[in-house]
């Protein structure tokens, strides 16, 4: 049989150059992308002790417009609350759901965390690579590792693909690492932070209404 590969570590590839920053007495520039305010809101406390992070809103999976309207406000709401030793700053991407929809056209009635949301996460990271190295940002990252429900590895072998692409570099992480994802729970009931019931997809909000026909929205 086959030796299965052991699954790399990213809280220590974090732990290694948040040392690294420490050490060179500088403050670096990363560019965070955001699925939701509550997910940002440990990234943003963690991060900010140690970069300049500008909090990039770009998800055009989220429907209805009321519904993306919504998480990003929330979202500016938590950049102006939450408390940081270095500047935060909010930048908003195109809202283009059309063009989610085209690039998952034919995996509409994958489950969730199959294929289709790989789409959507490479499509999600690759704007952000792209605003990264259009903005000169020395990092770029995303909170979406922050949940229990989405593949870390997957999100940082993306997010190093297009590090290679964009020549930016990516700050590999595992967000819920270190009771992070609890923590996010913590400050979202502080800041009452508005918490949906569904990634925010109209795919994943189907499963959901079949999965707790109660509770979604």
């Amino acid at each position: 049989m086959e030796k299965r590969e052991n699954k790399k570590n990213y809280q220590k590839c974090a732990d290694a150059l948040i040392e690294g920053v420490l050490e060179s007495g500088k403050t670096p520039s990363l560019l965070l992308h955001a699925c939701c305010a509550p997910c940002s809101s440990y990234c943003l406390e963690y991060l900010t002790r140690y970069f300049s992070v500008t909090l990039f809103y770009y998800n055009p999976n989220i429907e209805p417009a009321e519904e993306y309207r919504h998480r990003v406000e929330e979202a500016k709401r938590l950049v102006r609350e939450l408390p940081a030793l270095h500047p935060v700053t909010f930048l908003e991407g195109k809202y283009e759901p059309e063009r989610y929809h085209a690039a998952v056209k034919g995996l509409e009635n994958e489950p969730e965390g199959g294929s289709r949301c790989e789409v959507c996460f490479r499509l999600r990271l690759s704007e952000a690579a792209k605003a990264a190295a259009e903005g000169g940002f020395e990092y770029f990252t995303t909170t979406l590792s922050i949940s229990p429900l989405k593949n870390a590895d997957l999100l940082n072998r993306i997010g190093k693909e297009l590090a290679e692409e964009y020549h930016t570099a990516y700050f590999f992480s595992d967000f819920k690492k270190k009771g992070g994802y609890q923590r996010s729970i913590e400050l979202s009931r502080e800041y009452d932070l508005y918490r949906q019931n569904f990634c925010g997809c109209i795919y994943s909000k189907r499963e959901a209404l079949q999965r707790r026909p109660n509770e979604i929205k």
